[in-house]
């Protein structure tokens, strides 16, 4: 194993420490997060383990049986992908961290829930790979994300499996397919406040389904914004003009299922919606028009259209309830080459990147 160097400043950041300068030693969510929360965005507290963490963590026996892992992958063969998947994460997940960075993590996961006057605050764990938000490729969303974790040992488990989720069968085949080299592939990891949404989703700041950049297009659901972002829930869409800022489409759709919390077995559920509930809006129009402001704000700060994570949180009171857990820069029409390496091909390969496109497959649920 690799033995840590003693700076842990250098291992753990801040989000508000966090900017694009550093997207390689805290990885591209972590970045734009942190740029956001430099700026006065409304983005939840939270820490970055960096990338050389995860560097550190692989010793060089776990690197030699990555590589010997990797090298007998038979791309076209789903079973060899998933197989090789499975043992890598495997590997990955069976090393012990050093005890320098649990120390550091631990001691960083105690001040934020000290900030906020929770012993054990519920926190989200998310990879934050160097590869993802940037303009011209489509590596967002092939890495996982744990809710609702509680307990320093909990989210050291969960960044161990942040960490290993560089590996899932959609990462290392779109890896192979852009020929983008796995060794080069690093992650880091952010561990932020969770967020109890009333209702949550994605929003554009230009129209997905025609490149049109003078709207703004808001896909929202009842609870946390997983249904909408795998794609479980048909999620009501609200179309904004960019300029007037008037909502020109409503389209409410029958909503079933919901991801919430619950609070006695202190975890995620996914739930179904109560009849009378599934066709109510579950954004009114000051909300649809705050969200649809601060998204223009967002895409002028970072200078390209971006496709935006956010949530409405059930504890606050409006405006200071609305937050952004995510923006990265679009990348279907940014670059409008995108979609194809995502088509549908008569391989396995074809079929694993199919479902990074369509995010079919749902989110780990972090269990109590």
């Amino acid at each position: 194993m690799t033995s840590p160097s003693n700076d842990a400043g250098a291992w753990i950041r801040p989000l508000s420490e966090c900017s694009l300068a550093l997207l390689a030693h805290v990885g591209g969510k972590n970045a734009r997060l942190g740029e956001l929360t430099r700026a006065a965005f409304p983005v939840p507290a939270g820490f970055a383990v960096a990338t050389d963490v995860y560097s550190a963590f692989l010793d060089q026996p776990a690197r030699h049986a990555l590589d010997r892992l990797l090298a007998r992958i038979v791309v076209d063969d789903l079973a060899s992908l998933t197989n090789t998947s499975r043992a890598i994460r495997r590997l990955i997940e069976s090393i012990e961290i050093p005890r320098a960075f649990e120390v550091a993590i631990a001691d960083a996961y105690a001040t934020l829930s000290s900030d906020f006057g929770i012993a054990n605050l519920p926190v989200a764990v998310r990879s934050s790979a160097t590869a993802e938000c940037l303009a011209h490729s489509s590596f967002a969303g092939q890495q996982e994300t744990y809710l609702w974790v509680r307990g320093a040992d909990n989210v050291l488990g969960r960044i161990r499996k942040c960490w290993s989720s560089l590996f899932t069968p959609q990462a290392i085949a779109y890896r192979q397919k852009v020929r983008f080299p796995h060794e080069n592939a690093l992650i880091g990891v952010g561990v932020q406040k969770m967020v109890d949404a009333r209702s949550a989703g994605v929003l554009f700041t230009l129209n997905p389904a025609n490149g049109d950049r003078s709207k703004i297009v808001i896909e929202a659901n009842w609870g946390l914004g997983e249904s909408v972002v795998t794609g479980e829930a048909t999620p009501d869409r609200y179309v904004v003009d960019k300029v007037t800022l008037e909502v020109i489409e409503r389209h409410l759709s029958s909503k079933h299922v919901e991801y919430a919390i619950d609070h006695e077995k202190d975890r995620v559920r996914r739930v179904a919606i109560p009849a009378e509930k599934q066709r109510t809006a579950c954004l009114d129009t000051d909300e649809i028009i705050a969200l649809a402001r601060i998204a223009k704000r967002i895409e002028q700060h970072f200078g390209v259209p971006q496709d935006i994570e956010w949530a409405i949180d059930r504890h606050r009171s409006r405006p200071e309830d609305l937050v952004i857990l995510q923006s990265r820069p679009e990348t279907v029409w940014n670059k409008r080459t995108s979609p194809q390496i995502m088509e549908v091909q008569p391989s396995a390969i074809g079929y694993v990147l199919h479902g990074i496109a369509r995010k079919v497959q749902p989110p780990p649920m972090s269990k109590p």
